[in-house]
């Protein structure tokens, strides 16, 4: 007979150790105690699987751990007759085999039913060797009929392994097996050979099934999911008895295992298409996320909904409520991945129902101390703002219950409801007046710097009454408090110390003499005495006294507020002049006005805040003032503040309703669209044998040709790396394919000269987060012939990695030859793909990152936009800022990019360039990630891309 397929075994253990010799391996075999045959025993194994049989061995071991009745050196001999050489060099058994196969007969008589139970194990390893099973088939028989179901169970798949190989020596397996299944009552026996039917004889298993199908509902679980699978199997085989499985798996939906539920879910879906299944289903996915403790698998059980949901609409939009309760999880990821698939089946006939659910769960979040409450309350308020702008006739119900939030500690999700109040306020004009009276109510509780630019901003743009203007000065007023700040202050501190004249000079004298050096921060001496120690003390206590909100950020160095709210007063003096022509009151609001903005700018200048006031702020509230002060009576400044900027919010509101438009149009173009004059196929009536079972899904996949990637011949040649020189006895080059998380390379080597290269070793190693899954084996090349070699890399984390190695092998006088190998560099790039984030978690990561990396930009292109381009296509990062925010010709440029990787990683960059009179650009790009190589490939990549002036198509 010829030598059968060698099988691919997986080493376990290896020693990094020296090999011993083989005369020392069969002196330990022959004089070891048993603790010293199993270690040896160990070492022959993992020499074997790694292609050095050392077939001399094989009698000694015969001889010396054979008789011994160590269960452990037992089963290492199972393994060691599995890898052994059992064929000579003409494919013939060898000799010694036959006392193996009779120490094997003898096993399976074993009165031990562990020996007995893991020598039938065994048996299905070696399931190709016909020679050594056939005199064994008679005890496998026996072994069915054994007391102890482990031996019962494990029989039967040996019986299996054979008959699925060798059908001829055991002809009657399947009569054998039924009988046998019959008369067994152990479960786990039952179920194995259950399994044998459905894989051999599929319509016995399917007359099992029928003659137990009032009994199903009570089997041990190991067999529902048997029947299930039948089940399964044979509807793809269009049976009579569909509409029979399709009961029997209604009733398995409410089996006490949840296995089994999800099972007969998944399976009841794909058996009919019917509403009532379907919705079935739908409740036994969420009874099982209820009921589930492992996260892991809530969400596996939510992504299996997701997809039921994707394939039949609408139906399931009854059932949203009970998706709800899946928010009673404790785990935001479950909770954030529920809302997803609510949000997705919501309608305008259950949006109110969704809203208040949520609003309810939103006030159960305030009683809540657990530090997932804030987290929680921000995915919340986001649903309601989701919900809010999709069906506007939610949104007057829910805007000014998320309006009490806006002076929540947690300062993400007040922010999260000053946005949504900002597109709601632009959306729907008839909710302004409301909304706008609502927010300068609230006013007094903002605490956020944040919040209260982005009240103010909406105060500024969308009051629009003469009283709701003299309103919002009113409120201003009662959050910023007295005015001037600074002369407010100053008064502040000297009733603080409460002294005339003379006390100030009695102090004088006595501090005069307590003078001690001090050493400033420039590293000089100054003086300080105990009347600036006390003026010192006084101020800290001014200071930390209590001040109304605004009051408090402005002296805090939060000057940024103070801008915004110049601009908002400035916009509503303007838009008081428009709509009433009492010039007197008009007046009066335009001095009060400049006065809160100069009282800002002087005490910015002073020594009662924590910062001095920045050239930005303080320019831009100057402005303010100039042009309340000159420019209030012209047209063109009317314009620019009080229409230009409500105009450029309107389109970025466009905008993003575009872009949502766009991505829900492309989502239902993915729906399959029927034209008239196509073909219809009928699955049904296509002829496919008992084992061949195609999903749909993976069907549709292959008629469409989505699941093949699409190879091309040019990219191939390009990731072909050169490892030898061509002047080397063995000319060696890669080929460098990412699949995932692995890597394949294959290796072509060619053989140089006219002698035959003999035990050739193709060695590598890796540095970085990359791991030699196998070693590859020795090789004979003849002369001037080819090899080609494959070795799989597996990939950690994203990191830019180097496999290195070298080639040995033996010359034509038997010495050792070497020749090492150039370095492969894997390109990170492969692993990091665009993605796309809001504004809100990009500053949030950017904020959290700890690693930066800081590239200088140096380039003769002449465009920032086409080094913007460059830069997108060398580092597969998409950029997040909008188009229209580049509009425009101008030599300055700064942009957001992001990207993530397979692994999951975030790879975030913001790039800020300028154009020089020279024409070159110059600027700089900071890189920020979680981990230090993603920075650091990066970088070096945008290094190498700046070498190349000319921008990727």
């Amino acid at each position: 007979m010829a030598t059968p397929e060698a099988s691919c075994y997986t080493v376990v253990v290896e020693d990094g150790s020296e090999m011993p010799s083989t005369q020392d391996l069969r002196s330990a075999l022959q004089k070891g105690s048993d603790e010293v045959k199993i270690e040896t025993l160990r070492k022959i194994i993992v020499a074997t699987s790694n292609g050095n049989p050392q077939p001399t061995l094989l009698m000694p071991i015969i001889q010396y751990c054979m008789p011994s009745k160590s269960k452990q050196l037992k089963k290492l001999l199972h393994f060691y007759w599995e890898v052994c050489p059992k064929y000579d060099e003409a494919g013939k058994l060898r000799q010694e085999m036959i006392l193996v196969v009779n120490a094997i007969r003898n096993d399976l008589q074993h009165p031990n039913e562990y020996i007995r139970g893991a020598t039938l194990r065994f048996l299905q390893k070696i399931s190709r060797d016909q020679e050594i099973l056939e005199p064994l088939i008679p005890i496998c028989r026996s072994c069915l009929e054994h007391r102890h179901s482990y031996v019962r169970k494990n029989a039967v798949f040996a019986i299996y392994a054979i008959y699925r190989e060798f059908e001829h020596l055991i002809p009657d397996a399947p009569e054998l097996i039924q009988t046998f299944l019959v008369a067994e009552s152990d479960a786990t026996c039952k179920r194995n050979a259950f399994v044998f039917l459905a894989n051999c004889a599929m319509p016995r298993a399917v007359e099992y099934v029928s003659q137990v199908y009032d009994q199903i509902v009570a089997l041990d679980e190991l067999l529902q999911m048997a029947i299930i699978d039948v089940v399964r199997l044979d509807c793809k085989n269009d049976s009579t008895h569909r509409a029979r499985w399709i009961r029997i798996i209604f009733e398995l939906l409410t089996a006490p295992s949840l296995a089994v539920q999800y099972e007969a879910a998944t399976t009841l879906t794909s058996l009919t298409q019917n509403t009532a299944a379907v919705k079935a289903a739908a409740s036994t996915f969420i009874n099982l996320v209820v009921k589930e403790s492992d996260n892991n698998v809530k969400l596996i059980v939510l992504d299996r909904l997701d997809n039921l949901r994707a394939k039949h609409g609408h139906i399931l939009d009854n059932v949203i409520m009970d998706v709800l309760q899946v928010l009673s999880a404790a785990d935001i990821e479950v909770r954030r991945k529920a809302i997803a698939i609510a949000l997705s089946m919501t309608s305008s006939r259950n949006v109110e129902e969704v809203v208040l659910f949520l609003k309810k769960q939103l006030q159960k979040t305030q009683e809540q101390a657990a530090d997932e409450a804030p987290e929680y309350r921000q995915l919340l308020i986001q649903s309601i703002h989701v919900c809010a702008v999709r069906f506007s006739e939610v949104a007057a119900s829910v805007v000014h219950a998320l309006m009490e939030f806006l002076g929540d500690a947690n300062n993400p999700s007040a922010l999260d409801v000053v946005s949504f109040v900002r597109e709601v306020v632009e959306k729907f004009p008839a909710l302004r007046p409301a909304i706008t009276e609502h927010l300068i109510q609230t006013l007094p509780d903002v605490r956020s710097g944040k919040v209260f630019r982005g009240v103010l901003w909406i105060l500024g743009e969308y009051v629009e009454t003469v009283q709701a203007i003299t309103d919002t000065f009113a409120a201003v007023r009662r959050v910023i408090g007295e005015v001037p700040i600074l002369a407010s202050e100053q008064r502040l501190l000297d009733e603080a110390g409460g002294e005339d004249g003379e006390a100030k000079e009695e102090e004088m004298k006595e501090a005069a003499p307590s003078s001690r050096p001090k050493v400033l921060a420039d590293g000089t001496y100054a003086t300080e005495t105990a009347y600036s120690s006390t003026t010192a003390a006084r101020l800290e206590q001014v200071k930390a006294a209590a001040k109304p909100p605004l009051r408090s950020l402005i002296l805090n160095g939060d000057f940024f507020t103070g801008s915004v709210l110049a601009s908002a007063l400035t916009k509503l003096v303007l838009r008081y002049t428009e709509l009433d022509f009492d010039t007197k009151q008009a007046n009066a609001l335009r001095a009060e006005a400049m006065l809160i903005m100069a009282s800002i700018i002087r005490v910015g200048q002073s020594k009662f805040v924590s910062a001095p006031i920045d050239e930005d702020s303080h320019e831009r509230i100057m402005a303010c003032v100039q042009t309340l002060g000159e420019l209030a009576s012209r047209s063109e400044v009317h314009d620019i503040f009080l229409r230009d900027t409500k105009s450029a919010y309107a389109k970025m509101v466009a905008g993003q309703e575009k872009k949502a438009a766009e991505k829900r149009a492309l989502e239902a173009k993915a729906e399959d669209v029927v034209q008239v004059d196509d073909l219809i196929n009928f699955r049904q009536f296509s002829k496919k044998a008992a084992d061949d079972v195609i999903d749909y899904d993976e069907d549709v996949g292959r008629a469409t040709g989505a699941a093949e990637a699409q190879e091309d011949f040019i990219s191939n040649l390009n990731r072909i790396t050169q490892l030898t020189g061509f002047s080397d006895p063995i000319y060696a080059e890669a080929y460098v394919k990412v699949h995932g998380f692995d890597i394949m390379l294959d290796v072509l080597l060619v053989n140089q000269t006219s002698d035959t290269l003999q035990n050739l070793c193709l060695d590598f190693a890796t540095l970085g987060d990359l791991k030699l899954v196998e070693r590859p084996t020795v090789y004979t090349i003849a002369p001037h012939g080819f090899q080609s070699i494959k070795a799989t890399i597996k990939v950690s984390s994203t990191e830019t990695g180097v496999i290195f190695g070298s080639i040995l092998w033996e010359g034509a006088d038997l010495s050792e030859q070497a020749v090492i190998l150039n370095d492969i560099h894997i390109d990170i790039m492969d692993y990091i793909k665009p993605a796309v984030c809001t504004e809100a978690q990009f500053r949030s990561m950017w904020t959290e990152f700890e690693w930066e990396n800081r590239v200088n930009v140096g380039t003769a292109m002449a465009d920032p936009r086409d080094y913007l381009k460059h830069i997108m296509a060398s580092t597969n990062m998409a950029c997040l800022t909008p188009e229209g925010a580049m509009s425009g010709d101008c030599d300055f440029l700064s942009a957001n990019l992001y990207a993530r990787s397979l692994f999951g990683e975030d790879a975030l960059a913001n790039l800020s360039i300028e154009r020089t009179g020279a024409g070159m650009i110059t600027g700089h790009v900071r890189i920020r990630s979680k981990t230090q190589g993603i920075a650091l490939s990066l970088g070096d990549r945008i290094t190498m891309a700046q070498k190349d002036s000319k921008p990727s198509a």
